[in-house]
């Protein structure tokens, strides 16, 4: 397999990472800060056979355009920011309920409301709950650098395809904008077979593609199946990284962007006599609470650093059920630099005696 080294900018990353997947359709509606993904396959699907990029007039038909592509078997996937990601919610639900694999890119910019540019981690509680109507969950894939905006546009389609279902990368929109080095590979083309799309029907039944359940007891049904779905993806998928967590008291938890940025915060206070280890949850749902529960032999207290007034906070206090205290330091529309968080660190740590 070979591989090349190039400059690229987030967003770009993204918008490769998912043609090297073999994605065949990209259906949108510009919004910053995640407009270069529509850009970016505005210039290369065109010239790609058997592929399709379309502006659509609003993001409900895009996310509907989603939909249909995906029916017939494509991968497929749409790219908006908060505002944008909130009027795509009911095709998102519908996509669920479908079980139609596609991915939903969230370029997070500042709300509620239409907010401001500037990176946000507020949208936690959006991609995580299903943010669209009735019981779903989907995947969410943190990415904290350029490369891995590529490798997870990859990863998604692979998890969208096993498991039938949406799945979101949601990344700030400073990760969108910033250019760094990224190794790219060759181009993925194994799909999985889908018996299920909507190819025509010569030679055997018609497939049906429908979200409307009027029955009571099939809509129990569907609901029960879906749900075994999910449980198998919270066995599987759940994805993390940890850095000095082995010996540490005071556990630091921070993803994305802002996760990077823990990472030298914490070998600064470790220097400084802190033990103090970080987890960075990588899938946001599954969320990796086995992670943090292993760390709770020597973890006295648990730090959570968002730039939202606190949202995986939850997950948090759900994943250690009472047994340390979890505490929250926060910015809006800020990125905080390894300084700043060194200080709420140390500042943790002595007010808790560690």
């Amino acid at each position: 397999m070979s591989q090349k080294k190039v400059l690229m900018k987030g967003n770009e990353a993204l918008a490769e990472g998912a043609l090297i997947a073999g994605c065949q359709g990209f259906f949108g509606y510009p919004i910053t800060p995640s407009s270069e993904i529509a850009e970016y396959m505005a210039r290369k699907m065109p010239k790609i056979p058997g592929c399709l990029f379309f502006q659509a007039e609003s993001e409900l038909a895009a996310i509907n355009m989603v939909y249909g592509t995906s029916a017939i078997g494509k991968r497929v996937m749409t790219a908006s920011s908060g505002p944008g990601i909130s009027l795509k919610q009911e095709g998102i639900s519908f996509c669920a309920e479908g079980e139609l694999p596609c991915l939903v890119v969230n370029i997070s910019r500042g709300g509620p409301g239409l907010g401001g540019i500037q990176p946000s981690q507020a949208d936690y509680f959006q991609a995580t709950r299903g943010g669209g109507h009735g019981d779903y969950r989907i995947p969410v894939l943190a990415p904290a650098s350029v490369q891995e905006m590529m490798d997870f546009a990859i990863l998604s389609f692979e998890l969208a395809d096993k498991y039938r279902t949406p799945v979101m990368i949601m990344g700030e929109g400073t990760l969108g904008q910033m250019m760094e080095p990224i190794i790219i590979r060759d181009k993925v083309t194994e799909f999985v077979d889908k018996p299920w799309a909507l190819t025509g029907c010569a030679g055997r039944e018609p497939n049906i593609m429908n979200t409307l359940v009027l029955p009571q007891d099939r809509l129990e049904e569907r609901n029960r199946m879906r749900q075994a779905k999910f449980d198998i993806m919270e066995q599987n998928e759940k994805r993390w990284e940890t850095f000095m967590t082995e010996d540490a008291e005071l556990l630091v938890m921070a993803y994305g962007l802002l996760g990077r940025v823990a990472r030298r915060s914490v070998s600064v206070a470790r220097e400084q006599g802190y033990k103090v280890g970080l987890i960075r949850p990588i899938s946001l749902w599954p969320f990796p609470d086995i992670a943090v529960q292993e760390t709770l032999g020597t973890v006295k207290h648990i730090l959570s650093l968002e730039i939202s007034m606190g949202q995986m906070i939850e997950d948090i206090r759900l994943a250690v059920a009472g047994k340390v205290p979890v505490s929250l330091y926060s910015r809006i529309g800020f990125v905080p630099n390894p300084e700043e968080i060194t200080d709420a660190i140390i500042e943790t740590a002595q007010r808790e005696g560690l």
